[in-house]
């Protein structure tokens, strides 16, 4: 049984890590969360204060059916196309979570509460139907809070541009190289400089830049292990933070530049880093080491549901732990290159992988709604 006592230091993790600045987001959503209530407890007792999805997430939640019988039956009686019910499941869902999470968005005037929706995954590599989507992704969620993800390919970068140009809030993910995020930072204060010269409230318009991390540890670690030198070894582990901080160095800059101050000085939010892929893929390092170790004011952390568990259980927040280490993270980073390890085609490889595992797993989501629509004597094609 747990005693009040432990009952509020499980809680203080979380506080403590909001306290630091942090915003705490799930990564994770599904009908059977928001209906059961889940998603409005987390909101209450988790600290957590926005959502983010992804096609392997829907590809997860709708892939089992369990909340989706009776709109998928809708659905097939006025035989639409499969694409056209993923959308509305996906969308509906996004929708509802939203209106969980209007609370949050209100009192923090827009910069939390926040649910995120991504563009269908096969358009990474076609700006203009980016755009479009993006656009009717808004439209069909109509909520303030939403907020459309579009990966950060070199085709995305004008998309986002130019939807955040019209006033709609983009959360960027896919980001791996500091170069990428540089890139992402440069449109996203393009697309405010647009929407300006159109007269919007700026005010209005938010974004996140979602930075992956466990990832960068997966492919370096496995470079790392097959060299298998002492010197290799010892460097595991140490990549992704050393990534992820060099990115917040690179935020820092940005938004105390004279280009971020005019815009600033017109009510425009700043873009706030949001650490993705937080969820630890090695057992052998800490559960919360992407949480603990990441620590910095204005930033996002979004997380799977095992990985906040784990952080309200034992994690232990001691303050920033990212704005200390920049010298300490280019010379990991550095150490890791005089290896033979290159990290141009080490984040290259992260981000073609990235949106092809979103791909597949927008394909598997369709196969799956394909099967249900056909088993109700409907083709889905």
């Amino acid at each position: 049984m747990i005693t009040v006592t432990e009952a509020t230091a499980t809680a203080g993790a979380l506080k403590r890590l909001s306290d630091e600045g942090v915003s705490i987001w799930l990564d994770d959503l599904s009908r059977k969360r928001i209906e059961s209530g889940n998603l409005a407890e987390l909101v209450e007792t988790r600290h957590v204060v926005g959502v983010t999805t992804n096609p392997s997430i829907f590809q997860a939640a709708i892939g089992s059916g369990e909340g989706y019988a009776e709109q998928l039956t809708d659905l097939a009686v006025r035989g639409v196309t499969v694409d056209e019910a993923v959308r509305m499941m996906t969308t509906a869902d996004v929708r509802a979570a939203a209106d969980v999470l209007r609370p949050v968005h209100d009192a923090t005037l827009g910069r939390d509460g926040r649910v995120s929706i991504e563009v269908d995954p096969r358009l990474a590599h076609d700006t203009a139907a980016t755009i479009a989507e993006a656009k009717q992704l808004a439209w069909l969620v109509d909520r303030p809070n939403v907020m459309i993800k579009i990966p950060a390919t070199k085709a995305g970068l004008p998309a986002i541009t130019e939807v955040i140009g019209l006033g709609i809030s983009v959360n960027v993910t896919l980001i791996f190289s500091l170069e990428r995020y540089r890139e992402v930072m440069d449109a996203y204060l393009a697309g405010l400089e647009k929407a300006q010269k159109k007269g919007l409230d700026l005010s209005s318009i938010h974004s996140v830049a979602s930075f992956f991390v466990s990832r960068v540890d997966s492919e370096i670690d496995k470079r790392l292990t097959v060299l298998g030198t002492d010197q290799a070894l010892a460097l595991k582990g140490r990549a992704a933070l050393a990534n992820a901080r060099l990115a917040y160095e690179a935020y820092e800059s940005v938004f105390a530049g004279e280009r971020w101050t005019a815009l600033g000085g017109a009510r425009a939010n700043k873009q706030r880093p949001l650490w993705a892929s937080t969820g630890v893929k090695d057992p052998a390092y800490k559960d919360t080491l992407y949480v603990d170790d990441l620590v910095a004011p204005g930033t996002v952390n979004t997380m799977p549901e095992a990985t906040l568990n784990a952080t309200a259980d034992h994690g232990r927040i001691t303050g920033d732990t990212v704005t200390n280490g920049y010298a300490q993270a280019r010379a990991d980073l550095a150490a890791v290159e005089a290896l033979g390890i290159s990290y141009d085609e080490v984040v290259r490889q992260l981000e073609d992988e990235g949106v092809a595992k979103f791909e597949a797993a927008w394909q598997d989501l369709l196969d799956a709604v394909t099967k249900s629509l056909n088993s109700k004597g409907v083709d889905g094609e």
